[in-house]
């Protein structure tokens, strides 16, 4: 999968009446707890994940007001220093699209199916627990 060159989503909100954009950007590290990454690994079920992203969007439009609103996480893998997840959010003030993008990347971690595995330089890879998820069950 190719990059997400840093910032590249700020790009797509940019708007005349806009006198604000904020972003995300959630880049690989290298290490987790003592351990040394080289790398993570991501899957998602890109059908739902879609689907879940235009929910919080919708979520996010009622709650501010909001000029443009982008998103993008990457799937495979993403090496250490590279982005996975950029959001980026316009609106006519400050406050309104610092919330927002608050609210969207808590809401990505806790209803959106993507994975995360951890590739060690020393050890076994581990999948991660994502200890925002919050599953929806309907009966």
């Amino acid at each position: 999968p190719d990059p997400l060159p840093l910032g590249s989503l700020a790009a797509r909100v940019v708007c005349p009446t806009a006198g604000a954009i904020a972003t995300f950007i959630g880049t690989t590290r290298d290490h987790f707890e003592g351990k040394q990454v080289v790398r993570l690994e991501y899957e998602a079920y890109q059908p739902m994940a879609e689907r879940e992203i235009g929910v919080i969007i919708s979520r996010l439009r009622e709650r501010w007001s909001v000029r443009h609103v982008a998103v993008a996480h990457r799937v495979g893998v993403v090496p250490v220093g590279e982005s996975s997840v950029e959001i980026a959010i316009s609106s006519t003030h400050r406050k309104e699209a610092l919330e927002a993008v608050q609210f969207a990347i808590d809401e990505l971690k806790a209803s959106v199916p993507i994975w995360k595995k951890e590739i060690y330089g020393d050890g076994p890879a581990e999948w991660k627990a994502n200890k925002e998820w919050k599953p929806s069950i309907s009966s």
